[in-house]
């Protein structure tokens, strides 16, 4: 397992239709150490602490292996061209990981890293400037029906975290998968 990329942003205006919300769902490659405290990394901001950010969302993991899967839907739906990549954080994801998908992650579980322990608390819900980032309108419905959430992390032991880090899965409870949790909660407004 391995961290890929370390991205944060700022809040900025985000366009939906007509209207103007504030949202720091873009997020930008870090190059270097970045020190990841109790409410996240280090020049990271959050327009909505009501929905992200805070002791149990600090941090928001993405697995890369999903990528794909969203390429693939923004070219069929002409939101981008063929081989156009997505760049790191593009999600609003604030860590870039690969080699630990959904279905192997358990609330509770720790990802440790080098220099910082990070654990599951959550499955990222998706909303409406997920949809319009993405160019889609439907990418929640299609998060939920492809289980490709990604997930929420507390910060157990500050730290820094780098790309190219290599970090080890240490088992929590294993009550509850992330992947059982965010199908259970199908989130009805998205059908």
């Amino acid at each position: 397992m391995r961290l890929l990329s370390v991205n944060t942003g700022a809040v900025g205006p985000l366009r939906v239709g007509q209207r103007r919300f504030s949202s720091a769902i873009g997020k930008q490659a870090r190059e270097g150490a970045v020190v990841v405290g109790p409410l996240g990394l280090q020049g990271d901001e959050q327009a909505d602490p009501n929905v992200h950010g805070g002791l149990a969302k600090a941090v928001y993991a993405y697995p890369v292996e999903h990528l794909p899967f969203w390429q693939a839907r923004r070219q069929q739906a002409g939101v981008s061209l063929f081989d156009e990549e997505l760049p790191p954080g593009f999600l609003g994801e604030n860590l870039s990981i690969s080699g630990l998908l959904e279905t192997d992650t358990w609330i509770g579980d720790r990802l440790v890293f080098p220099d910082a322990v990070l654990r599951v608390t959550a499955p990222r819900e998706p909303c409406f400037k997920f949809n319009a980032v993405m160019g889609l309108p439907d990418a929640g419905r299609l998060m939920v029906q492809a289980l490709c959430s990604g997930f929420y992390l507390a910060v157990e032991q500050a730290g820094s975290l780098s790309a190219g880090q290599a970090f080890d899965l240490q088992p929590g409870p294993r009550g509850l998968r992330v992947s059982e949790i965010f199908s259970a909660r199908r989130f009805k407004h998205l059908r």
